[in-house]
């Protein structure tokens, strides 16, 4: 089976990335899992990171 493509009906590169862009941000927004929180553990071990972080960026010279 041999497919032929219109040349008419192709989309340039920059409006192709723009609709998957835009494709993306709505499956983000109806995607979204009910429960937001993380669970205890992992919201810890995400504290401790943002603070190693913190403190790993004062250390850093100017």
């Amino acid at each position: 089976m041999t497919s032929h493509i219109d040349n008419s009906e192709q989309i340039d590169r920059k409006t192709s990335r723009s609709i998957c862009h835009a494709v993306g941000e709505r499956l983000q927004q109806h995607l979204r899992p009910l429960e937001s929180e993380l669970p205890s553990h992992l919201a810890d071990l995400m504290d401790k990171l943002r603070k190693q972080d913190a403190s790993g960026r004062r250390m850093l010279p100017n």
